[in-house]
């Protein structure tokens, strides 16, 4: 079994708790939680005149689905930030988007149990389409505030240029 070419040795696959987002080549802090990176595809059916009963089958067009970033509430701005691209309050008639930059492509980074990047997927032209600065609050509960920032992007790839990683071995002292 040949999944894991640098570290032969490894049959788990990676894990889902470890990761890192990062966008203008910052990470971005607190990120718990990314929904998956799901493209579908339109099927498109067809006939000829004189082929048998059942239709032939091509792709159509290709769509991705929207990704959302889920944090705990903190100090930094940049959910915000990235929001008040798309709308700002009060910035007057017309003039509430930033149209040169409210776009940003973003790399989410899969790391191994030694912290380690070990896959990366690039997304592509990306932009806050619903920003939840809260949510719900609850004074008989006992969790973390939580907000979230939905992207609506382009499309996203596998970054083929970050290998796989040699995992470290840790040697018992004698």
């Amino acid at each position: 079994m040949a999944e894991f070419t640098v570290n032969a040795q490894r049959f788990d696959p990676y894990k889902n708790f470890k990761f890192l987002v990062v966008w203008d080549g910052r990470i971005v802090a607190g990120v718990s939680k990314i929904s998956a990176l799901k493209r579908t595809t339109e099927v498109v059916k067809h006939r000829n005149g004189g082929d048998p009963s059942s239709p032939r089958k091509s792709p159509g067009r290709s769509e991705f689905e929207a990704v959302t970033l889920e944090r705990g509430v903190t100090h930094d701005p940049e959910f915000d930030r990235w929001a008040n691209k798309v709308w700002q309050v009060g910035a007057g008639r017309g003039s509430e988007m930033s149209l040169r930059d409210f776009r940003k492509d973003l790399t989410i980074q899969v790391l191994n149990e030694a912290g380690q990047v070990a896959v990366s997927h690039k997304v592509y032209r990306a932009w806050p389409s619903e920003y939840q600065v809260l949510g719900e609050m609850d004074a008989n509960a006992n969790a973390v505030a939580i907000q979230s920032l939905k992207l609506e992007c382009e499309g996203w790839e596998r970054d083929y240029e970050v290998p796989e990683p040699e995992e470290p071995s840790f040697q018992q002292p004698a």
